[in-house]
């Protein structure tokens, strides 16, 4: 039986045995490997619980894209009939040459009756055929200078095809490398994830050491276990939204869904994009802002072109025919006899048309054209308004964003650092596991907090570049059309 003097002695001395028996626990164990102590190591390290996979590099992702995605094939086919419609033919500034080739046959039964015969003249079955052949030539050679005004109209559409399609390629581009850098963020995520594991089993294998000695309680094991269990469902969460980052991006390169791959590329941020080569990039070269530029130029070309309708249109014309007629119902007296002509020969000459009334259409048409060219100027403006509230947007986030991910990569050095001390802590007996749990937590958090950055910083970049025109670079003009 224990005294009361002795009961309050052996009380006072439990701190201070608490603290020595997890110093004392390798020496009951021997042989035992001292607990584990996760290194986070880099974000971008290839996850251990995703299966091998082939590389893709972002320069390999964006050559497929461009190659194979449908969005951009489309583009290129309308391109292509724009340029095919830039002709002096569809322009009417060239000849139209018509061939014609007509052959008839007809069976009749002709009763001719006349005054100074007295009996009548009867053919039955009688057979004719006629032969038509011609080929006629129509030129307009004045219609007001309407033909190169057409010639130019088409020459403007087909420039604004091609900024049609090249916003197209870089809309893509921008899709592609905004979808594989989130691959590379939920990768780096799985990391994060694993290495939370990793501290989780080490506070398991800790806390079972102390419920083996009698320090701990059961229950604290078992918190631990919960908690490691809570982490592998995230994980496993994480491992889908992997998934299904990568099949957005082969969505996107026109690849089965199904295909795998790991990216091997990082997330590199360029910190020193400049406001001011920015808009002058927009200026000269966004894609957006060409287009309504080259709007404003068609409109142009359909006023003028009504205004060409006013004048008078000149044209000459030329042919060759053939004519050959076999009439096998024609009568000398009362005899049936076979008749045959034939006409051949050229023709030519000059037609003029000249506008004098149409019922005020012309009028109509070119108030209507004046109020296309006013709306075509009221977008470019409008157009470049957006762009331009876009690009000071854009900028205000990349300046901000790269700020958020220079605070990011210096609290993960302190995240890790305090996951480090608080686990040997916990190993001591210095901390409880809720203070454990809560500096994994931090970690886990600090970690995504600077994936986040780094992906949003690396987006207003990818913004910026493609409001700038920048994103793709355009092969250098070979030549003049």
């Amino acid at each position: 039986m224990l005294f009361p003097t002795q009961i309050a002695l052996f009380r006072s001395l439990l701190p201070a045995a608490a603290l020595l028996l997890p110093l004392t626990v390798p020496a009951q164990q021997p042989g035992a490997a001292p607990p584990v102590r996760p290194n986070p190591g880099d974000q971008l390290t290839k996850p251990q619980t995703v299966a091998p996979a082939p590389a893709l590099s972002l320069e390999d992702a964006i050559r497929l894209g461009l190659e194979n995605n449908y969005g951009i094939r489309i583009a290129q086919r309308d391109e292509q009939i724009a340029s095919n419609n830039v002709t002096r033919g569809n322009a009417g500034q060239l000849p139209t040459i018509n061939g014609n080739f007509t052959r008839t046959f007809t069976i009749n039964n002709v009763r001719q009756e006349s005054s100074a015969r007295p009996e009548p003249s009867v053919a039955s079955g009688a057979r004719s055929n006629v032969l038509n052949g011609n080929v006629a030539l129509t030129w307009t050679v004045f219609d007001g200078l309407g033909m190169f005004i057409a010639y130019d109209r088409l020459r403007a559409l087909e420039s604004q095809q091609k900024e049609v399609t090249r916003f197209t390629v870089e809309q893509t581009v921008a899709n592609i490398t905004n979808a594989y850098y989130a691959v590379v963020r939920e990768s780096g995520r799985i990391r994060a994830f694993e290495e939370a594991l990793k501290v989780g089993q080490a506070r398991i294998d800790l806390t079972q050491a102390q419920v083996e000695v009698g320090v701990t309680a059961k229950v604290e094991l078992l918190t631990a276990q919960v908690d490691f269990n809570a982490d592998r469902a995230l994980l496993i969460q994480q491992q889908e939204a992997l998934a299904t980052a990568k099949v957005n991006l082969n969505n996107l390169l026109a690849r089965t869904p199904a295909t795998d791959f790991a990216p091997s590329d990082s997330i590199v941020v360029n910190a020193n994009l400049n406001k001011q080569a920015v808009v002058a990039g927009l200026q000269q070269r966004n894609p957006q802002l060409q287009q309504a530029r080259l709007g404003v130029d068609v409109a142009t070309y359909d006023r003028r072109l009504v205004t060409a309708s006013r004048f008078p249109q000149v044209g000459v014309q030329g042919g060759y025919g053939l004519n050959r007629n076999i009439n096998g119902a024609a009568f000398f007296g009362n005899t049936l006899v076979t008749n045959t002509g034939r006409t051949q020969g050229f023709n030519y000459g000059v037609v003029a048309t000249v506008p004098i009334f149409d019922g005020f259409n012309r009028r109509r048409l070119e108030q209507n054209a004046r109020i296309a060219i006013e709306q075509s100027q009221l977008q470019l403006q409008q157009t470049e308004l957006d762009l331009n509230s876009q690009a000071e947007q854009a900028y205000l986030q990349y300046q901000d964003r790269l700020q958020l991910l220079q605070l990011e990569e210096a609290n993960i050095q302190l995240a890790r650092q305090n996951v480090a001390i608080t686990l040997e802590r916990y190993r001591l007996g210095l901390l409880n596991q809720l203070a454990l749990r809560e500096a994994q937590r931090n970690q886990l958090n600090a970690e995504n907090r600077l994936l986040d950055a780094r992906f949003n910083a690396k987006q207003a970049e990818t913004v910026l570049r493609q409001l700038s025109g920048d994103l793709v670079q355009q092969p250098a003009p070979t030549g003049t059309k």
